[in-house]
């Protein structure tokens, strides 16, 4: 099972001709446009100088080094005509051709074909946001619902991060080749999610990101998804793109509520105010997606609540755990005062200690 010749060399153009897609898509009236045009129309309206070249590369394309270039670096490749092709993005006016994954198409049809959830958000979110992220990506990946990201900064790294806590039922859509890591600072976590879920791309292995392929994922991301979810954006913030993609297919869309007074929830406020579905976490997300009482509790309630936690955040939590004062907490624990003070903020906000009385910390049952 393999795209077809046809398909990897519309692939092949789009790549090619991606500075100049990224030119014309900066014009008013053309999102949504140009991806759905036939190649010689594409060339023609994008093409401008390069045109003669882009019409060689139509002419010449050679399939066999595409599939050959695929195999070399472990990707695999399911186009618009193969039934294994995610069945949520036929929706699309401008269906990727190529959809090149980590996954061989039958085990990513499989990953995405039941209940997708698209998690988004700010890539400078507050403590808050991304403990949230986390924590609803930890929910439905224990539910048996896919968590669909974009390996970004912030919101996207902590839903996937929570996901592979619990299962691992998670997706990156990347905005270049599905065989680089997008930013670099998330190599560590797009192995991870290569190894336990799938990474996909529109863009043959190689490209790089541009800037119209962000918003060109987008559409992906909110086309895999039956529901997409805003955690903590501003209100220039490209998950909005996501969310009016996800609005245009006819999908659910809802926000986590955050501070009024914040400018990183600004955006993902005004969705709520226009309508959207307030959802506070994985369960209320769940309740939408699922039915209200038609997911498994108890296997979201077996994930501990502390999977999430570094090294230092676990030794705080033991040794409060122990009944501890908070100088013999800082001391058990080795760290400084000001260490201590982040990792009691930490676990105190996602629930597993509080403060009794007389102020002193003790252990909880999470949120």
């Amino acid at each position: 099972m393999s795209a077809c010749d046809a398909c990897l060399r519309r692939t092949a153009l789009i790549g090619f001709l991606s500075t100049q897609v990224a030119n014309r898509l900066g014009r008013p009236g053309q999102k949504g446009v140009i991806l759905a045009m036939g190649d010689a129309e594409l060339i023609g309206a994008v093409a401008g100088s390069a045109a003669g070249a882009a019409h060689r590369l139509l002419r010449d394309f050679a399939a066999g080094p595409a599939r050959a270039r695929l195999e070399d670096v472990g990707l695999h490749a399911v186009c618009r005509h193969e039934p294994a092709y995610p069945a949520r993005l036929r929706d699309l006016v401008d269906q990727p051709a190529v959809i090149h994954s980590t996954l061989e198409p039958a085990g990513l049809s499989a990953l995405v074909e039941g209940p997708v959830v698209a998690v988004v958000g700010s890539r400078r979110a507050s403590a808050h946001g991304l403990e949230v992220a986390r924590k609803i990506g930890r929910t439905l990946s224990a539910a048996g619902v896919t968590v669909v990201s974009g390996l970004a900064m912030g919101i996207d790294a902590a839903a996937h991060r929570g996901a592979l806590e619990s299962g691992g039922r998670t997706v990156a859509v990347l905005g270049c080749g599905a065989d680089r890591a997008y930013p670099r600072i998330n190599h560590a976590l797009y192995r991870q999610v290569r190894e336990a879920g799938a990474v996909v791309a529109e863009l043959p292995p190689g490209a790089p990101p541009s800037r119209w392929t962000f918003p060109a994922r987008n559409r992906i991301m909110a086309g895999l998804a039956s529901v997409t979810v805003v955690v903590e954006a501003a209100e220039r913030s490209g998950s909005l793109i996501t969310a009016t993609f996800a609005v245009e297919l006819g999908r659910d869309v809802g926000a986590v509520p955050g501070r009024v007074t914040s400018r990183e929830a600004a955006g993902s406020n005004a969705l709520l105010h226009a309508g959207a579905g307030v959802w506070r976490g994985g369960e209320d997300i769940l309740d939408a997606v699922l039915g209200a009482g038609n997911w498994d509790r108890a296997a979201v309630e077996r994930v501990p609540a502390e999977a999430g936690l570094d090294q230092d955040q676990r030794r705080v939590l033991r040794a409060i755990e122990d009944g501890e004062s908070i100088g013999a907490v800082a001391e058990a624990a080795g760290l400084s005062a000001g260490a201590l003070r982040g990792a009691l903020g930490k676990l105190e906000l996602i629930g597993l200690v509080r403060r009794d009385g007389l102020g002193r910390y003790e252990r909880a049952l999470a949120r």
